[in-house]
């Protein structure tokens, strides 16, 4: 993998102008998705400082964030200490987001077959 290449978020527009909910990264031929993202938040602290030419020009305050690939973890961690990731993150167990899964996917199969 080249140490070039910098990874771009980016939102599929749609049809009627709308953004997708969901970025996607376009991941160049030869190279691999990153197994982590670092990504600033930013928010104007309401405070103000005098720009260059003296015009007053709002704080903002940076917050470094991290964002691991799932996959890498699951296939790293053994179970226990993954479902205790996914519970720092506010997600269900694994074998219950699983089964919730099956039965959400059977009730759409049902679903588009009595229609």
């Amino acid at each position: 993998m080249s140490s070039n290449w910098i990874p771009e978020i980016m939102y599929e527009e749609g049809e009627n102008g709308e953004a997708s909910n969901i970025p996607f990264v376009p991941v160049p031929k030869g190279e691999d998705m990153p197994t982590m993202l670092y990504v600033f938040e930013s928010r104007e602290t309401g405070e103000f400082e005098p720009g260059l030419d003296g015009e007053e020009v709002p704080v903002i305050q940076w917050d470094l964030h991290q964002y691991a690939d799932m996959h890498v973890l699951k296939s790293n961690l053994d179970s226990l200490t993954y479902d205790m990731v996914r519970s720092a993150l506010d997600l269900e167990p694994l074998a219950s987001a699983v089964e919730k899964g099956k039965a959400l996917t059977q009730n759409v199969r049902e679903k588009l077959n009595s229609d």
